[in-house]
């Protein structure tokens, strides 16, 4: 049974909570002044005007915001959940950069070659760089705006080991790290009186073919048409792991919202094929349902943690003897994959992690949220292994952008985040993905203030602009209405099944184009679709994520059957070895006759990055021995 269908967690027709109210009342007045409401054929909706509208409030989305107020522009950011409650509080682990603060050898530029080595060498070199320099000053940065890092006994802020580092390099707190970098990003976002707006959905980008000129949604709590008029828009809105039925986000985060809205209004995507499975997600009987896939953070593994068969053997002497646990995610989770295949796996079909060797007390301090999850389960890990298996976790591909402006290619139209691509090509290097947030999105956000003109301020509102919103608000009361016999979650949860089997950790042409096939089937039974409890509902929501999710499980399904060679995460058992002449990105772009997907060759890293390729930097496992 797949998560999706878990109903009894929270059914898909109940209405949302009312949402937490806004703590500034200066900046809540601020919306209230720029809105302004309208009515056509019964249709009742808001008009929002703002000089830019930020699609996403997670740190990327935060990053942003931050960047534009400090250089005296006023956005308006816009989440999907409560402020506060965004995807980002579920990277445990760490961040990275190369502080040196215990390995006085570490620099940018090896942190930029482990990046590029993880990734298979797939990743922009340019998006790389930018990142690895830019990354000790935000690290500061976010001391200085009270991010409470683990320091060390001298007081440097503490280091830990993370998979396929050179060096111990990821920056953390505890086990908590992307739940206090947020809080810390929201509190300076409030300090500077960014104006938000919580739990508001993004249906459709409005444009005229040229460029983009805002966005059209509802208010998931009233259920409200909203028009937001702006000339400048950023999606910071996550990537597309929930696609699949095993994955470590929540069902109704990160389903390719981002990917399909810019596709649509003609942005390229990049490189969709590589789909991280992360080795460690929960799994067994004993977790309950409501736990299956979630992450089990990088930093067990990071600390120490040791992976074990069902029949006692520590299997990753076999698959890299020198980098064992903390070798690159793909290779663990392959390896992982390769013993439950083997008949080695548990019952519930996975092994065990097992951190028991190392002081209680060490265990408690550095892991204090897997200690205290495992114990409300019944599992003290520092007396008995955990049950893991792979599970999706995160999206390498996304939209194509420009990284040091954030560019589409589609005036108007920015993007950030895990909604991109380009940082980590092939395979992410665990610990980029909140470097990526802050470090890209400072320069995302100066950039676009610096595009913010006098006239953006408050935009006018056409006709025609108005009528396309229109057109967007009567199609989702259309899709309120739906009658029919299939329920969004029984279609989301089929699509889950289908990628997990046919676009998984292994994949091969016979799989994939029956993927293709079964997905042309589920797209046919959607016109069958019921929707329950109008548009306040559950039920309307997943309702909304199908139709983003086709979409971008269509184009990596394509993406995975172009690309005939395996590298990175991208594993196809009809062809399992790396092809040189694979060293390209694959675009995948629409046109009137459905999806079309092109090369792009990459790019070479500069010169001190490639002389620290050619030392070799690697990381030695056994220093933790």
């Amino acid at each position: 049974m797949t998560k999706m269908s878990a109903d009894d967690r929270r059914s898909s027709s109940e209405t949302r909570r009312k949402p937490a109210a806004i703590a500034d009342g200066g900046v809540e007045n601020r919306i209230e002044r720029a809105t302004d409401s309208a009515s056509v054929d019964d249709l009742e909706y808001d008009v929002v005007t703002t000089p830019v509208l930020v699609v996403g409030a997670g740190a990327a989305g935060a990053r942003v915001a931050i960047s534009l107020a400090e250089s005296g522009v006023d956005p308006l950011v816009i989440g999907k959940r409560d402020h506060g409650d965004a995807h980002t509080t579920w990277a445990a682990g760490g961040i990275n950069a190369a502080l040196a603060s215990l390995d006085e050898d570490d620099d940018w530029t090896i942190h930029a070659a482990d990046t590029l080595n993880e990734g298979h060498h797939l990743n922009d070199p340019d998006a790389v760089e930018l990142t690895a320099r830019e990354m000790p000053d935000r690290i500061r940065e976010l001391a200085e705006w009270g991010m409470p890092f683990d320091r060390t006994d001298d007081g440097a802020i503490n280091q830990r080991y993370f998979g396929a580092q050179s060096y111990r390099r990821t920056c953390f707190v505890g086990d908590r790290t992307g739940e206090a970098m947020l809080e810390t990003l929201i509190d300076r976002a409030r300090a500077l009186e960014v104006p938000y707006r919580e739990n508001v959905m993004i249906t459709r980008l409005l444009s005229d073919g040229r460029r983009v000129f805002g966005a059209a949604g509802f208010d998931m709590e009233s259920g409200r048409g909203l028009l937001f008029r702006s000339n400048h828009v950023v999606l910071a809105a996550g990537g597309f792991s929930a696609l699949y039925d095993r994955h470590s986000s929540r069902d109704d985060e990160n389903n390719g919202d981002a990917q399909a809205l810019a596709l649509e209004v003609g942005a390229r995507l990049l490189d969709l094929e590589f789909v991280q499975f992360h080795p460690t997600g929960m799994v067994g009987e004993r977790y309950g349902e409501e736990w299956d896939g979630r992450l089990v953070t990088e930093a067990v593994r990071g600390e120490g943690g040791r992976l074990y068969n069902a029949d006692d053997e520590r299997f990753m002497e076999r698959y890299s003897p020198d980098q064992m646990e903390l070798d690159a995610r793909d290779v663990v989770a392959r390896a992982i994959g390769r013993e439950i295949e083997a008949g080695r796996g548990t019952d519930n079909g996975g092994v065990y992690l097992d951190i028991t060797h190392r002081d209680d007390d060490y265990v408690r301090a550095r892991l204090p949220r897997m200690v205290e999850r495992f114990a409300s389960l019944g599992v003290d890990i520092t007396a008995e292994p955990i049950e893991v298996a792979p599970t999706a976790h995160y999206t390498m591909g996304g939209v194509d952008v420009d990284f040091r402006t954030g560019e589409t290619g589609v005036d108007g139209l920015y993007a950030v985040g895990e909604a991109v691509a380009g940082v980590h090509g092939a395979n992410r290097l665990g610990g980029n993905s909140l470097a990526e947030t802050v470090a890209i999105g400072k320069l995302v956000g100066e950039h676009v203030a610096d595009a913010v003109g006098e006239s953006d301020a408050d935009p006018p509102v056409t006709d025609a602009q108005r009528a396309l919103a229109e057109r967007e608000f009567g199609a989702l009361e259309s899709l309120a209405a739906a009658d029919g016999d299939v329920a969004p979650t029984t279609l989301l949860a089929d699509l889950g099944e289908l990628l997990w089997t046919h676009a998984g950790i292994l994949r091969d042409e016979s799989g994939l184009r029956a993927g293709l096939a079964e997905l042309e089937a589920l797209r046919d039974r959607t016109g069958d679709l019921r929707v329950e409890g109008g548009l306040t509902s559950r039920s309307f929501e997943y309702a909304v994520d199908l139709s983003f999710s086709l979409t971008v499980a269509e184009a990596m399904l394509r993406a995975a059957l172009k690309r005939t060679e395996s590298r990175g995460a991208h594993h196809r058992t009809d062809y399992p070895e790396t092809d040189a002449d694979w060293r390209v990105n694959l675009l995948v772009s629409a046109d009137e006759g459905g999806l079309a997907i092109d090369r792009r060759r990459v790019a070479e890293p500069s010169d001190p990055v490639r002389e620290a390729l050619e030392e070799g930097y690697e990381l030695d496992y056994h220093h933790l021995e």
